[in-house]
């Protein structure tokens, strides 16, 4: 670790936050907005102020991702945080996955800058408690917008802020989840969208046997090639190409903050994120023993097959970070997936990274000599929608219609609805964000799984 002395700050006073401000930018798992129309520089220094005094602690940890608005943002941000007397320990650029292992390795409540896959125009705040602990709405953002509405207080002595190098000390822990003699000389290509992976792919692998292509290495919050998102299907066009093209064994896909990753085998073809978490489910479990995993609800039947044959206890959890984090420190879970491409490990203090998930996959890829494609085959034994997204004036009632017609149907409302139809089963739930349902459905092969689609949408269209 690298640091360098701290800087007395002026003192600053902070004054309340606008509250329609922050009714827009509150969100269930963090803070996000446009900006600066929503979340512009006095608003964070109004979080930074309210976060320090949510916290109580000495010194908060904090980073940004590399879109346009980060450095302005971040700078308001520690402002407000040493405007009450609390120290920042700023460790620059960095992927969200960076960030936690600061909050861990510096036991140091923290705040990452990212919009994460959103476009250009958003930036937003992910949330943290000392050793990577997930906040939420339920777990202290309510608290920290109610903080950020009054006026802060003035400390007496302002706090300091500190440059801090952690990417080495992260590489480090990162190599720790593998055998780095296990791996072999594997063709990598990875699609980093011009978000952060640029920065910490390199680092990671410099020293690993692969021959590692990276598209759109540059960092630019602008995404001047293609949005970082992953989840979407034209932002992997350019990373299967490149896989044909270049004979590759595995594509690596990653989000703007570059916690999320998503696989293509040999084929191009996309390894979904249950199919993901399957094969990190069982990795961990060979290394591990028997235990607790955690999925979420619109993982594939499969993922829970899987962990079962391999030993695991599968425990299902509803979509969203600070959910499956709590879940995991409340049940002792070893690991962690979401469909959604988000993996959480309990030796990565329980926090999720799509890098140390990416390296599982590789050294399993590694140790069984074959291709991807043949590695994941055993798990493809169902058929998904995949997400489809539908614009509704009011999710509410049209949750409500949807669980009358299969009221005859099980059903759970642990995250929106899931109805279990025997041999298929599908989940519709709200987004956070936007008026949309959010609908998975799952069958016993792709002309069922449309029929159920239709089916569904049917009812509230």
């Amino acid at each position: 670790m690298v640091s360098l002395p701290g800087a007395m700050q002026p003192q600053v006073v902070i004054p309340p936050a606008d509250d329609a401000r922050l009714a827009a930018i509150f969100k269930a798992y963090d803070v996000r907005g446009l900006t600066p129309e929503e979340l512009d520089e006095p608003t964070a220094r109004s979080l930074g102020a309210a976060f320090a005094n949510f916290t109580k602690a000495d010194a908060v940890v904090v980073g940004r991702d590399m879109r346009t608005s980060g450095e302005g943002l971040l700078v308001a941000f520690s402002e407000g945080v040493t405007s009450q007397g609390v120290d920042v320990r700023d460790i620059g650029l960095a992927s969200t996955d960076l960030l936690y292992f600061a909050s861990g390795y510096l036991q140091a409540p923290a705040v990452m800058l990212t919009a994460s896959h959103n476009p250009a125009s958003y930036n937003g705040m992910k949330f943290c408690r000392s050793g990577a602990r997930a906040i939420g709405a339920d777990t202290g953002l309510a608290e920290i917008r109610q903080l950020a509405a009054r006026p802060a207080r003035l400390a007496a002595k302002a706090g300091k802020i500190q440059q801090v190098e952690l990417l080495g000390k992260f590489v480090e822990h990162v190599h720790s989840f593998v055998d780095i003699d296990a791996l072999r000389p594997l063709k990598i290509v990875a699609d980093t969208a011009n978000g952060m992976g640029g920065l910490i792919l390199p680092a990671a692998f410099n020293e690993l046997p692969f021959d590692l292509e990276i598209l759109y290495e540059e960092l630019d919050g602008t995404f001047p090639n293609h949005p970082a998102d992953p989840l979407q299907p034209d932002n992997l066009v350019d990373l299967q190409r490149r896989v044909i093209e270049s004979n590759a064994d595995v594509g690596l896909a990653f989000d703007g903050d570059a916690d999320r990753v998503f696989l293509v085998d040999e084929k191009a073809n996309l390894v979904s994120g249950s199919m993901t978490t399957a094969l990190v489910a069982s990795a961990i479990l060979e290394s591990e023993g028997p235990g607790p995993i955690l999925h979420n609800l619109i993982c594939s039947r499969a993922t829970v097959e899987v962990i079962e044959e391999a030993g695991g206890d599968p425990i299902r959890t509803r979509v969203g970070h600070s959910y499956i984090k709590t879940v995991m420190a409340d049940t002792g879970a070893m690991f962690g997936g979401e469909h959604s491409g988000h993996y959480y490990f309990a030796r990565n203090y329980g926090a999720d990274s799509g890098l140390i998930a990416a390296l599982i996959v590789l050294e399993r890829l590694s140790i069984d000599g074959g291709q991807l494609s043949s590695l994941v085959a055993p798990l493809h034994r169902y058929a998904s929608s995949g997400e489809v997204n539908a614009e509704v004036a009011n999710t509410d009632e049209a949750i409500a219609k949807v669980s009358e017609f299969f009221s005859d149907r099980q059903q759970d409302r642990l995250d929106g609805l899931t109805v279990d139809c025997g041999d298929w089963w599908f989940n519709l739930r709200p987004s956070n964000t936007e008026p949309l349902l959010r609908l998975n459905v799952e069958g016993a092969n792709e002309k069922h799984v449309e029929d159920c689609v239709e089916q569904i949408l049917a009812l509230f269209s």
